[in-house]
């Protein structure tokens, strides 16, 4: 009886396999963190962009359409005129942005990062306020507008004020927080109080501001005496960022100070009390008011903060670039404040990287149309793929045939 309660040797489950090498699971396991985590995702995104940028590079070339129109007769001379095409403009592209190894000096060879640096920092600062809305789950689209009054409420504290050096230029920048973070705070007000939208308010906010400015620049108060064009004056020395390498480059202390914003979001967003409210009403607006966070208070902290930053990246634009306003002082600085936020995953370090990706998009993008006749639209077109491929990031898996964040290898179940 005894022994029919015994499991016969035969009925036993199987003995298990010999475990693995432990070093080897590690690494197993690290190498599908990687490949499934989102920074490999914005990578390969890029490759991706690059890839399909090149395509068109090749496409847009005189000698390749040259070339396919002989294609069956001699394949070898269209690949070989795509080949040039693409590695030509991408030549182009590097030693514009990063380093002219054709340079005679060496200071001249770094001129193009000094002009990456030039072009990434109104961008850097202006994509730190997109993303702290973006992380509240706010969407700031008026950052152009924010832009627009930061810089000219900068600009005309800065030609009107006579203070002493230091004091001018603290003062101007104070001045482009205060404009932006007020432009941006009319949205949160209406946001909190009567639900509107912020898209919406934002968009619209946009145009607005545009629209005075130009106003603004037909005014005796801004034109210059005796000008008839729609432009500023010039700000006093006093209240211009100082270069930062000298008078041979033209990057400015602006660029210490998106390092400096980029330190405070990263304190704000992870460090902070407030942050961490802001974040709560972002994941769960429902949660965080059953837990005593004033959500409505919330976010209208969250716009005047985000407006804060991209009314400053306005003023540091104006006061270490332009020097004085015009109709097309903020450029697109605004609108690529959005993509730049998306690229760098609303993350301050990741967005730090992304401005710079995007400055020397621009910063080479010149030099790559004037060397090769590639158009400058290219980049524009490189700088959409990239954001619809981070957009989709299932389909950069697919085609990479990465795993899924979360998913188990096969066999793992079992």
């Amino acid at each position: 009886m005894t022994d029919e309660l015994v499991p016969r040797q035969a009925d036993a489950p199987p003995a298990a396999p010999p475990s693995a090498d432990p070093t080897q699971d590690a690494a197993a396991t690290w190498l599908r963190r990687v490949s499934s985590s989102g920074s490999t995702v914005t990578v390969l995104a890029f490759v991706l962009a690059l890839v399909v940028g090149g395509v068109l590079i090749a496409a847009v070339d005189p000698q390749v359409t040259a070339a396919a129109h002989y294609f069956f007769a001699r394949p070898g001379d269209l690949l070989q005129a795509s080949w040039n095409a693409i590695t030509d403009a991408y030549t182009a592209l590097f030693r514009g942005a990063v380093y002219d190894y054709d340079a005679t000096t060496f200071s001249q060879a770094i001129r193009p990062l000094t002009e990456t640096m030039t072009a990434a920092t109104p961008l850097i600062i202006a994509s730190l306020g997109v993303a702290v809305a973006f992380r509240a789950g706010l969407f700031n689209i008026g950052a152009q507008g924010q832009v627009i009054l930061g810089a000219t409420l900068a600009g005309y504290l800065g030609f009107t004020w006579n203070l002493p050096v230091g004091i001018a230029l603290v003062v101007s920048l104070l001045g482009g927080v205060l404009a932006g973070g007020a432009w941006a705070g009319v949205a949160g007000v209406l946001k909190a109080r009567t639900g509107a939208h912020e898209v919406i308010v934002t968009i619209m906010l946009n145009y607005v501001a545009l629209s005075l400015l130009g106003w603004l620049l037909s005014t005796a108060a801004f034109r210059v005496p005796g000008s008839a064009e729609p432009k500023s004056r010039t700000v006093h020395s006093a209240a211009q960022l100082p270069l930062l390498f000298g008078s041979q480059y033209r990057v400015t202390w602006g660029f210490l100070i998106a390092i400096l914003a980029s330190v405070f979001v990263w304190w704000l967003m992870s460090r902070s009390r407030i942050g961490f409210q802001f974040r709560a009403v972002g994941f769960n607006p429902n949660a965080s008011r059953t837990a005593g966070i004033s959500v409505q208070r919330v976010i209208v902290y969250v716009m005047v903060t985000s407006g804060a930053l991209t009314g400053l990246a306005g003023a540091v634009q104006l006061l270490g670039t332009s020097k004085y306003l015009t109709d097309g002082i903020a450029g697109t600085i605004g609108f690529d404040a959005i993509t730049v936020a998306l690229l760098g995953r609303s993350k301050p370090l990741g967005i730090f990287f992304a401005g710079l990706l995007y400055g020397g998009l621009t910063a080479g993008g010149r030099f790559m149309e004037v060397v090769t006749g590639t158009p400058i639209s290219i980049v524009l077109v490189l700088q959409a793929l990239v954001v619809l491929f981070i957009a989709a990031p299932a389909l950069v898996r697919t085609i990479f045939r990465l795993p899924a964040p979360g998913s188990e290898p096969k066999g793992a179940a079992a």
